[in-house]
């Protein structure tokens, strides 16, 4: 029986990016469903009454060292992005109009790719101006659906729900009522996705 893997992360969590470098290799070795959960994590933390690791300056130099160590594990670049901690707000609303669409991997990829390899402002016009051209998606399109308040509306439901099942990071990985917290969980996740 095929089982399902939530995925709830954000662009600007350096953990979400490592995780999603991860996920094709993951959804392959398990034969798993996933579905895609977009959040805005200053709104989790803010529901879930938790903080960044970097609001701890010995934490956070510990994180991004850990991250870095990770990353070269799994043979992906990451660069620490110089613009960070910012905000994704504007990404997140974005990315979350595209769910169950062909668009979003691509479109998260690039978000993803522009932040951590790139060391991109995914704030700055210019920059999302090329990853929208990149992904084939309309710049119009894109502000309208952005603006829409409904759109808006949605992301902020995705918070909610994240912080009603117990989510208070990123990322969060559900394989049915089992949550894990964090990319360096993955090996529990494929426990519980061949369970």
């Amino acid at each position: 029986m095929t089982k399902t893997l939530e995925f709830y992360f954000d662009i600007v969590s350096p953990a979400s990016y490592l995780a999603w470098t991860q996920l094709p290799k993951l959804l392959e070795e398990t034969g798993a469903e996933i579905v895609y959960k977009p959040m805005f994590l200053p709104g989790v933390f803010e529901g879930a009454g938790s903080t960044s690791p970097i609001a701890s300056p010995n934490k956070g130099k510990w994180a991004f060292r850990d991250f870095n160590r990770f990353a070269n594990n799994y043979g992906v670049p990451l660069v620490m992005n110089d613009k960070f901690p910012l905000s994704s707000v504007y990404a997140m609303r974005g990315l979350n109009n595209y769910v169950g669409s062909n668009q979003f991997v691509p479109l998260a990829d690039a978000l993803f790719q522009s932040m951590w390899v790139k060391n991109e402002d995914i704030n700055d016009q210019a920059v999302m101006g090329e990853i929208l051209s990149q992904v084939c998606i309309d710049p119009a399109e894109y502000m309208q659906k952005l603006n829409d308040p409904t759109n808006k509306q949605s992301l902020v439901d995705v918070g909610t729900e994240a912080v009603s099942r117990g989510v208070f990071g990123a990322p969060t990985f559900f394989v049915g009522k089992f949550m894990h917290w964090g990319q360096d969980r993955l090996n529990f996740v494929k426990e519980d996705l061949l369970a």
